[in-house]
């Protein structure tokens, strides 16, 4: 079968010129250095398709990586729009069990053992044993330890010494007492025939490094390795990606050691950094455009970082300019929320919806207050934890019944049957009162009904029960979590990879941001990392905020961070908008059908130059291509499909079969935001049909 590649100058159009030296420099490894807001993913899509298109990469014989399943849902999706098929993008996880599942009975005579869904409970069991406080915190501590000694390459016996010199506590733990659990721990998985999520990667490592066929075999089946997030590499994935490599030079890894959040649970940036030294003949390239927030939002994030040893790019903002952040004060953390909701409703009532505005702290026992103060001010609101949202307890139960129901009912109308589904459930179309457990087992029914009926509303028939199901199953697989209604409330950690129009810090002072536990130098850099990570997920508004005193009594400062950042006056003043770039004139529409001459007068014709009865010059089978392309984007974007491109621009859009960005801009319903966000997707699809 004849392959149809994407034309490589097509690919290369829409890059800046650093992007576009990430995309072609395909003799030599590459390290991309690639700063907040600078199109890391858009690069390395571009990358692999420009390689592909050239012939220099073979699609089914790259392996992409990355660390979350969204994050591999969306390198497969860009993948797929530049029309690149075959990729393997998953994450690290993945890759590796896929492998260790094929190869471990060729290599032990018997399957490999099952993932265990938890840790909790085997780690409780090792506490319990231990005669150790077993309350859920110390639990939940523990699991986390368990995980950063296996990713860290760190047995039970050394344990106690490695931890002590790292100054890591656990609870009111003693380390030879967590040695203990991790060594009970062990023992309890053995008996049980149970392998954990981490075991996932050893075992993998294991096959590789004891079987150099099994070794061989797996780099001739992945001749081009691309690691995304490279800053949050751990030792142990470290040496799974060696083994995946080899002797190989076709390696290009990403990331951006000021995002480095994570080396509480074994991330390290060293790896990123030292790849020059370790590979000679490594070219490093430096994103720097930031093309997400405004010049005053991307100064204060340059400004937190400059002066100090983090190792970080100096971005340049591409956007234009707007208001300056806030830096506001307040007497305790209950009047900091109330004043962050006031702040909140002032961009709303200007003109920022309230699901382009996030709330971010540094631990979740900041949110109730939160919570409380968007509750009393009427504002629609989403709790973001790190679980994710398909497996959410309310959302799980939630699929089941669904899926019950297709089972016992059939195709029928599919909408309100999920409606009445989740009705029984608890579900209801207004919010529950209050914060806490109720409030966000609302939030995630609400999310997934909101979902499918956007889902439904982008086909041209009626949705049935089973081909909700079937979406659901394809938005489960790639973790496309739908996009609630209100503003997002989370952590900073969780945060991360995310962004809005307006954002507000909250708690930024001393004792929660450094937080009071952070007290090495180390510690105090990763603190300031993540306060940067915060700033940088604001494109337009940004409020920064403290409480000089406690609720329950108290007092302190803001954080040191803040030193040397511009204050805007008491408060800040009142938000507003982003002015837009000014649009050039847009060209005057035909009066006149092209094909029978005579007047149109609506829109939607005047917009394709013909009457909707008149006979197109358009080939089908692109238009079709293009709405197939539409509805992707949209579900993963968790819009409709009309806000990226209504029916009668694509139909515009197979008409005139722009080759360029320029081409696009006439074509009524593009023009320059459209143009640029999905312009490249557009000429490839294009290109490809002709």
């Amino acid at each position: 079968m004849l392959v149809t590649r994407p034309d490589p100058e097509a690919l290369l159009e829409q890059l800046d010129p650093e992007q576009r030296e990430v995309a072609t420099t395909l003799e030599v490894p590459v390290a991309v250095i690639a700063g907040a807001g600078t199109g890391k993913t858009r690069a390395i899509t571009h990358r692999i398709a420009y390689a592909a298109a050239v012939g220099a990469y073979a699609p089914r014989a790259t392996l992409a990586v990355t660390f979350t399943t969204r994050a591999a849902g969306e390198l497969r999706t860009r993948l797929q729009t530049l029309g690149v098929d075959g990729v393997a993008a998953r994450t690290i996880h993945s890759a590796a069990l896929r492998q260790a599942t094929y190869f471990w009975p060729r290599a032990y005579g018997h399957d490999l053992p099952p993932v265990a869904d938890n840790s909790f409970a085997m780690v409780a069991e090792a506490v319990t044993r231990l005669r150790l406080p077993s309350d859920t915190a110390v639990v939940r501590d523990l699991v986390a330890e368990v995980g950063w000694a296996k990713v860290t390459n760190v047995v039970p016996e050394s344990y106690a010494t490695i931890a002590r010199a790292a100054n890591r506590a656990v609870a009111a733990l003693e380390p030879e007492q967590v040695a203990r659990v991790l060594t009970t721990y062990e023992e309890i998985k053995r008996d049980r025939g149970r392998i954990d999520f981490t075991d996932i990667l050893l075992c993998c490592a294991a096959l590789l490094s004891d079987h150099e066929h099994i070794a061989a075999e797996v780099r001739r089946t992945y001749r081009h390795l691309v690691v995304d997030e490279y800053q949050d590499v751990s030792p142990l994935q470290q040496g799974l990606l060696d083994l995946w490599r080899g002797n190989s030079r076709d390696l290009c890894v990403v990331g951006d050691p000021a995002q480095t959040i994570h080396t509480f649970a074994g991330a390290s940036a060293t790896h990123l950094l030292s790849l020059q030294q370790r590979i000679p003949g490594t070219q490093v390239i430096e994103l720097v455009r930031d093309y997400r927030s405004t010049p005053q939002v991307v100064n204060w994030a340059n400004a937190l970082l400059n002066g100090t040893r983090e190792r970080h790019v100096q971005l340049v903002a591409q956007q234009p300019d707007g208001p300056a952040p806030l830096l506001a004060e307040a007497v305790d953390e209950a009047a900091e929320a109330a004043a962050v909701a006031q702040w909140l409703t002032d961009c709303h009532a200007a003109g920022t919806p309230w699901h382009e505005m996030a709330v971010l702290f540094r631990i979740n026992a900041q949110s109730p207050t939160v919570e409380l103060a968007l509750g009393e001010a009427r504002i629609p609101y989403q709790v973001r934890g790190a679980e994710r949202f398909f497996e959410r307890p309310e959302v799980r139960q939630a699929v089941a019944a669904i899926r019950a129901a297709a089972r016992t009912e059939g195709d029928i109308e599919g909408l309100p049957r999920v409606r009445a589904t989740l009705s029984a459930l608890g579900w209801t179309q207004e919010p529950p009162s209050g914060a806490g457990k109720v409030r966000e087992r609302w939030e995630s029914q609400n999310a997934l009904v909101d979902a499918m009926a956007d889902f439904a509303a982008s086909r041209d028939q009626t949705t049935t029960l089973g081909e909700i199901v079937d979406e659901i199953q394809r938005r489960t697989e790639v973790d496309l979590a739908p996009i609630g209604s209100g503003v997002t409330v989370a952590t900073l950690h969780s945060a991360k990879g995310l962004e809005w129009d307006a954002v507000a810090l909250i708690g930024v002072h001393e004792g929660g941001l450094p937080f009071v536990l952070a007290t090495t130098p180390e510690q105090l850099a990763e603190e300031r990392r993540l306060l940067y990570v915060g700033i940088t997920r604001a494109r337009s508004l940004l409020r920064v905020s403290w409480s000089t005193g406690r609720t329950g009594g108290g007092a302190r400062r803001r954080s040191r961070f803040l030193d040397g950042l511009e204050v805007s006056g008491p408060g800040g003043a009142t938000p507003r908008r982003v002015p837009r770039q000014r649009k050039p004139a847009p060209l005057p529409l035909p009066t006149r059908c092209t094909v029978c001459g005579t007047s149109i007068v609506s829109a939607a014709e005047r917009a394709m130059a013909r009457h909707r009865d008149c006979p197109g010059t358009y080939d089908d089978a692109l238009l079709a291509t293009l709405k197939d392309w539409r509805r992707l984007q949209a579900d993963f974007e968790g819009l409709p499909p009309y806000v990226i491109f209504s029916d009668a621009t694509l139909t515009a859009i197979a008409e005139a079969r722009p080759r360029t960005h320029a081409d696009l801009l006439p074509i009524d319903g593009v023009g320059p935001t459209r143009a640029n966000r999905y312009g490249s997707a557009v000429v490839s699809i294009v290109a490809r049909s002709s």
